[in-house]
């Protein structure tokens, strides 16, 4: 199911048994921030980019190393080289993404991040060596920036894709195909919004993040809080502008989030994320988040 019916959605996600697949990844994978510096083209439509002089290259490759360090500690996590052509690659999941058996290129809006997509030793990595078959979005011409505009419940096999420049309609049913999804929610993003993993997540299947200013319907939010009632955290404007809604759980135990997040977040929803069994961990990344995106878009996630 694909649908922008929401109570369609929800009768069907209700219904829908956590036997999909694992809920967490068995392990993960980032890119070095190689040659770290404000891309253009990319701040052209991501509203929480800093500017140029605010990136600090040495600063950021010390905060990517102090996290790669922290989630080994629960999972296995290796690192790929940076590309100074690539200055956006230290968000890799927005180009790479696994589900059993396979893995995914999502095709980026723009040129400089396109070219992420053709990195051999990342492919090769998940055909030769895992053995993984491709599913290769990213020479059509439909916008799928993978789990950046899609947020997956892994347990439940659910979709939940925030419409932009990101991602169209035809790039959510490419998506939702190659991750093979029992149902996808499409709904649009507040304007301004560029990622879909900015203002939601899904945490092991049992609680859900949501930034409602990031959604144009907040019948949409509505309609999320309701399925993952009662472990539904509903940010304050200060915690979206934070980057709480841009956290991950790795493990059944803890959610991830960077320390600007984990100050932002506000203690009656750090008690939430206690009550459905999470603690909160956190890792400084104060120079990456110059480039506009925190601490799960830097996780790629091995399933």
């Amino acid at each position: 199911m694909m649908t922008r019916d929401i109570e369609s959605f929800l009768a069907f996600a209700r219904t829908a048994a956590p036997d999909f697949g694992p809920a967490t990844a068995r392990a993960a994978f980032l890119v070095a921030p190689d040659g770290f510096r404000l891309a253009e083209q990319s701040a052209q439509d991501n509203a929480y980019m800093a500017d140029a002089g605010a990136f600090d290259g040495a600063r950021a490759s010390m905060q990517h190393r102090d996290l790669q360090r922290a989630l080994s500690a629960v999972l296995p996590t290796m690192c790929f080289a940076g590309d100074p052509e690539t200055p956006d690659a230290l968000f890799p999941n927005n180009v790479f993404g696994t589900a059993a058996g396979r893995y995914v290129v999502g095709r980026m809006r723009h040129p400089v991040r396109q070219r992420e997509a053709t990195r051999n030793d990342i492919r090769d990595f998940f055909g030769d060596v895992l053995g993984y078959r491709e599913i290769d979005l990213s020479k059509q011409e439909n916008p799928c920036e993978l789990t950046g505009a899609l947020v997956i419940d892994r347990a439940r096999g659910l979709g939940f894709c925030g419409l932009s420049e990101c991602c169209d309609e035809a790039g959510a049913r490419l998506m939702h195909e190659a991750f093979g999804l029992r149902a996808t929610l499409m709904f649009d993003l507040s304007e301004g919004e560029y990622h879909t993993n900015v203002v939601l997540a899904v945490l092991a299947g049992r609680a859900v993040v949501i930034c409602p200013d990031g959604f144009a319907n907040k019948a949409v939010v509505e309609a999320i809080a309701a399925l993952y009632a009662p472990h539904a955290i509903l940010c304050a404007p200060g915690e979206h502008a934070g980057f709480v809604g841009n956290c991950i759980a790795l493990d059944q135990h803890r959610v991830w989030m960077s320390a600007a997040a984990g100050y932002a977040l506000l203690p009656e929803h750090r008690q939430q994320l206690a009550e459905a069994g999470f603690e909160v961990a956190t890792v400084q990344l104060d120079a990456i988040e110059a480039a506009g995106g925190s601490l799960r878009c830097c996780i790629g996630e091995i399933f």
